[in-house]
């Protein structure tokens, strides 16, 4: 003889789950816990009506009896920060200091973000954690200038009038004065 179902607990979510799944897979979990307990089906019985296979019918139902009657819809879906160090607030406050500077025309360094965060966790962590960080608050490396900050314009200037110039006709290796090819 078979064994009596159980998640009798969960009768009642499954009915509700039955008339609000918005999925086939929320549809399939409520039924495959409904089936048993109300029409008295057997779990062989319950996979074919819902068109799974016996092992995937019964996981289903241990997964809603598991989670309290909430299925698939309470759970948590796949994605997402789940080992996060600090929340989207607490890295937009430790940022906020970093990002003042570098609007006041200072220079955004990483390192140094890093060993800011490694101090405020507590631990080592690395380099690419600080530029994906960064990167979830919209910041991104930009180009460098086409001069140096503290370039002397005028010297560079000075360079370009008085440095000597090399012939066109002394750079070409090999060839005799005179003659093409």
């Amino acid at each position: 003889m078979a064994r009596l179902a159980s998640g009798a607990e969960v009768l009642k979510q499954a009915r509700n789950a039955v008339a609000k799944a918005n999925s086939a897979g929320e549809l399939r979990q409520a039924q495959a816990v409904l089936l048993p307990l109300e029409f008295g089906l057997s779990l062989e019985q319950t996979a074919e009506a819902i068109g799974v296979s016996v092992g995937w019918a019964c996981q289903l139902r241990r997964r809603f009896i598991r989670d309290g009657g909430r299925g698939e819809a309470g759970r948590a879906k796949p994605g997402g920060r789940r080992r996060e160090n600090m929340t989207r607030e607490e890295e937009a406050e430790f940022l906020a200091p970093f990002f003042e500077q570098a609007k006041t025309g200072g220079i955004l360094v990483v390192g140094e973000i890093k060993q800011a965060l490694d101090q405020r966790l507590g631990r080592r962590v690395a380099l690419a954690s600080a530029y994906n960080l960064l990167h979830r608050h919209g910041w991104r490396k930009l180009a460098p200038d086409k001069r140096h900050p503290r370039a002397d314009v005028a010297a560079q200037e000075d360079w370009k009038k008085n440095s000597p110039t090399s012939s066109p006709k002394s750079t070409r290796r090999g060839r005799a004065k005179g003659r093409s090819g």
